[in-house]
């Protein structure tokens, strides 16, 4: 690989296990020293050992993303580690053991857990993190959002549908915010992908099936088919490019 990340410094949030594996994965392999704030503290030293077995540079840190004091205290920790950041990458988010549901089985609960992670986590992380980039007059915010609210099968994930809906407006309100500062802010769009949690949700394989009838290029998406887009968004390559929705999904949604 060219290495189009060394010496960049990269937070990815929720990198765990599904996609915020994959990202981290690719990040060290482009060069990228990482702070892998997750849920799971045990989760993260186990990515953060990989990188680290492979000779690159990673640190776990347990993090809860819908509380301000935790975001700030990686905030702090990305800066006690390196000095500063230029890369955040907010993958975070509930979506593991979500079933999908009618539109009316959704309880008051399930909205404000999905919020309060989804979108108030994606906001307070950018909150934290976005003024340690405009001091340094630069920097890229990635925001994993979906294709999911607008596929037919939305309302069965209705929940979760809204709250990536709100984390594609985040991004763009963001651009608006953060460009005069030299940041770009940009989300990433996946489909129905093969991680975890989608492969629980869809046991019989029924969903991936019709999900790939409607797509143009006709193969299961992977969690390997994201990260060269992350990569490409969070280097210079992509240095002019800001309050965009990049989707990745085979053609299944064509926006």
């Amino acid at each position: 690989m060219s290495a189009v990340l060394k010496d960049k410094v990269a937070i990815i949030t929720g990198a765990g296990r599904g996609l915020g594996k994959e990202f981290a994965l690719r990040f060290a392999a482009e060069g990228a020293k990482l702070l892998l704030p997750d849920i799971s503290l045990e989760r993260a030293e186990t990515v953060a050992k990989e990188i680290n077995g492979k000779g690159g540079e990673a640190h776990a840190m347990l993090t809860d993303i819908s509380k301000e004091k935790e975001t700030q205290k990686m905030a702090d920790e990305v800066m006690r580690l390196y000095g500063r950041v230029d890369i955040l990458l907010n993958n975070a988010a509930l979506y593991y053991g979500v079933a999908r549901r009618e539109w009316n089985e959704w309880t008051v609960e399930d909205w404000d857990r999905m919020f309060e992670i989804n979108v108030r986590g994606t906001y307070l992380c950018c909150k934290a993190i976005a003024p340690l980039m405009e001091k340094a007059g630069k920097g890229k915010i990635i925001n994993i959002a979906s294709d999911v609210f607008k596929v037919t099968a939305a309302h069965q994930l209705m929940a979760y549908a809204c709250s990536k809906s709100a984390v594609y407006t985040l991004t763009q309100c963001l651009a608006r915010a953060l460009g005069p500062s030299g940041i770009n802010v940009n989300s990433i769009a996946p489909g129905f992908t093969a991680t975890e949690a989608s492969l629980g949700q869809d046991k019989e394989g029924k969903a991936f099936d019709a999900t790939i009838e409607v797509q143009c290029l006709k193969r299961r998406e992977e969690p390997a088919d994201l990260p060269g887009t992350a990569v490409f968004l969070a280097s210079g390559d992509a240095d002019f490019i800001t309050g965009q929705y990049i989707v990745v999904n085979g053609g299944s949604v064509l926006v």
